[in-house]
This record gives structure tokens, sequence and C-alpha cells, in this order.
């Protein structure tokens, strides 16, 4: 999830990539699962980002702890076209409208930006939508009734501290206000009772303490949190040479890192990497047509099988043999054992829930398939005459391998959300 206070940065980069990429991972190993973005539309945040928006309408500066940046105008002209008279409405009864017309406006461009980039989400997720329904109040309830809450100091706690939590925490405050805390646990609620026996949380190295907590509402629910509830900890990205947006405030947006170095080259590269280690990206790596470029160094061997299959079907070869023990030569004794071990790397891809298992396979298999192209003719030679030679079962069968090839390199790198092109 990310605030929808503002534009999506480098900051989500990572997560995006990686949990569509584990999502595609479980789908395709059978599991049934929901994709779910989780808006963090409630809080305070909300009326400061609502203000900042009024103020840059009427000229004012920055509110303390507001939000700066160039896209404030640009949903401050967007309110302005939907509500005309807004500058006319006394301040506390412009500030709701306000709200809500730059939060739908910020959330599209989420949305927009998220569908740019290949990723997909089942169901979007309003952290308002449990305030307003009274899912916290009915968490609050149901934690009472399992015996989790004490009251103390006119605030509702919650005893994390007896399921491993170092402290126990807040979930009503003494105001009668329900914290983030509240939150998060009638969110985890209301996965149970939608029927999810497994959550995966992802969330940034900044968010390494909220695991006790959650694995603590996770007990406290009654489930057990070893096998209910699942706990992704990544590290920062950082981009040589990015140029910070103004636009957003200083930082680096995804939709720039997109236009930049292209959805595939991005994405590719942030697979690639197990998710708890820092990444350092090299744009003049990611945009080269090198084989020093991992990307592209797949999608060409790709590439190379249509391009091959298309010359094999030019020259008559087709597919109507096959004998596997005519696959003598190393190259191709390496390559079928690379493709069989693809089934098994995917399994364990999304048993660990680590994409870059297959990332790095791709590329094993990219690389006996060069080797292989270069040792091997499917198309057989044709004489100094000009004399077609004769079209063997070894020739079909070799057309089989390239087809085999092509199949893998096509599932894998859509299993990482990115492209296998015909030509390059």
């Amino acid at each position: 999830s990310a605030n929808p206070t503002g534009p999506l940065h480098i900051g989500h980069t990572r997560w995006a990539a990686l949990g569509d990429a584990i999502a595609r991972l479980l789908h395709a190993s059978g599991a049934e699962l929901t994709a779910e973005y989780y808006i963090n539309d409630a809080g305070n945040q909300m009326n400061v980002f609502a203000q900042s928006v009024y103020n840059r309408l009427h000229g004012l500066p920055v509110p303390e702890g507001g939000y700066p940046g160039e896209y404030i105008q640009d949903l401050a002209h967007q309110v302005l076209t939907d509500h005309p008279d807004i500058r006319t409405v006394n301040e506390q009864a412009a500030l709701p409208i306000i709200r809500e017309s730059a939060y739908r406006h910020q959330m599209q461009d989420i949305r927009t930006t998220l569908a740019e980039f290949g990723v997909h989400f089942d169901v979007w997720f309003s952290e308002r939508q449990l305030h307003e329904s009274g899912a916290i109040e009915n968490a609050v309830a149901r934690l009472r009734e399992l015996g989790h809450i004490d009251d103390r100091d006119g605030a509702v706690w919650l005893r994390t501290t007896d399921f491993g939590d170092d402290k126990d925490r807040v979930l009503i405050r003494a105001n009668g206000e329900p914290t983030y805390f509240a939150a998060d646990a009638a969110y985890y609620l209301s996965k149970k009772d939608r029927g999810f026996t497994e959550k995966i949380y992802l969330l940034g190295a900044d968010h390494h303490g909220y695991v006790g907590r959650l694995k603590a509402i996770a007990a406290c629910a009654g489930d057990d949190p070893d096998r209910n509830i699942e706990v992704l900890i990544g590290q920062l990205i950082s981009v040589n040479g990015a140029k910070l947006s103004k636009r957003a405030g200083n930082i680096i947006e995804l939709k720039d890192l997109v236009s930049w170095l292209g959805a595939d080259a991005l994405r590719y590269s942030l697979a690639r990497y197990p998710a708890d280690s820092p990444i350092t990206i090299d744009p003049e790596i990611l945009t080269s047509r090198t084989n020093d470029n991992p990307v592209f160094y797949v999608q060409y061997a790709h590439a190379r099988t249509r391009g091959a299959a298309r010359t094999a079907e030019a020259a008559g070869v087709d597919r109507s043999a096959f004998d596997a023990s005519l696959l003598t030569h190393a190259t191709e004794s390496d390559l079928l054992a690379r493709l069989g071990e693809f089934p098994s790397v995917v399994a364990q891809a999304a048993e660990f829930r680590e994409p870059h298992r297959v990332a790095r396979h791709l590329e094993v298999i990219a690389g006996a398939y060069h080797s292989w192209y270069g040792a091997c003719r499917i198309v057989p030679v044709t004489s100094r005459e000009g004399t077609p030679g004769e079209i063997t079962d070894l020739n079909r069968t070799r057309l089989w391998l390239n087809e085999a090839t092509s199949q893998v390199l096509a599932n894998g790198l859509g299993l990482l959300g990115v492209s296998a092109p015909e030509r390059m």
C-alpha cells in the first residue's frame, strides 16, 4: 500500500514488482489468492493533504507538515475543475469537498501508474471503510471476548506481549480515538472473515518493528502466527543518476522510472535479487542492448527462438517427428537439463516467495540456448549450388527443442511481469 497523498515513488517500486511477481507465482502453482491494495486513506494525513490543496488554491504557504510538491498544484486545478466555486466556500465546509476530490484524482494517478508498470490488484481496500463501517469497534469487541484486552489509564490495550511482542499496544486512546494499530487489527480480522487462511504482508525495511505486532494480532485472533501470517521485509533501492521530481516534492517518481528505463527492464532488475538485499540499479546497463543487460539477454533469447521458428517454417521444417535420442550434442543435453529444472524452480520460488530464483534460472536457460543456437542447426545447410539440404528427424526434433525453450522463456518472463518479444 501507499498513502494516497502523493505519487508513487521509488520507495514503492520494489514491492509493486515483487508482490505482483509473487502473486503470479502462486497463481501458477495453483494457489487461490487475492492481491489486495490497502489504501491508507484515514487519519490526520488526509486532513493535512486536504489542507495542502486548500492552501494552494488560495495562494497560501504550505501548512506545517504539509505536502509541498508541484503535484499539489495539479490536484488544486483538478479540484477547481470539479468544483468551480470551491474558492468561495468557507474553509471548514471546503476541506471535506477538497479532500474527496483530491483523493479521487490521486488514487486514479496511482492506479494508472501501477497499470503502466504492469501491476494488477484484485481488490482495493480502503482503511477509511474500517472506520466508517464499525469494523474497528467490532474488532475490539471480538478481541475483548477472546480475553486479550486490558483497560488501563483510560485507554484500551491489546496484550500483544502474551504472544512475543516487545510491548502491549494501544487500540483505543484515552480520548476515544482508535490508533493505526486498531485499524491493523480490524483489517486482519476482515481478511480472516473473508476466508483467507494465509495473509502475506509486504513491508519496507523501516517497518521491521511491525512484524511482532502483526503476528501478535494473528495469535490474539486465534490463528497460528507461524502458519496464518507471513511478513516479508524488503530493503531499499537506489538508481544511479536518477533525477528527483520537483513535481512530487524532490522524490523519484515511479512513473518517471518506467518512462526512463521501461517497465520490463525495471521489473526484471527488481525481481532478480532477494528481497532482503539492497539494490543499486545501473541505468546504463539496463538500457543497453548487450549481454551485460540481463533482461535484454533473456528477452533476446526468446526473440531468437521466434526468429528460428520463422526461418524453420520458411524452409519447410515442421514438428511432425520428435526423437530425443537424436539430441546428442553437449549443448543439447545441457539445454534439455536446464529446461527440465524449470518446474521445480518455479515451485521453490512460489514456496519461498523468491521470484529471483526464476529470473536467475531464466538467465541460465538463455545462456544454454545461445550456446546451442551457435552449435546446432535447425534448418539443414543449403549447398553451394543453392540446393536445400535434406530435412531429417533431427531437424524436426531440434525445432521441438527450440519451441520448448521459447515456451519456458515466455512462461518465466510472464511470471515476472515481463514481456517476451517476438523480435528485437
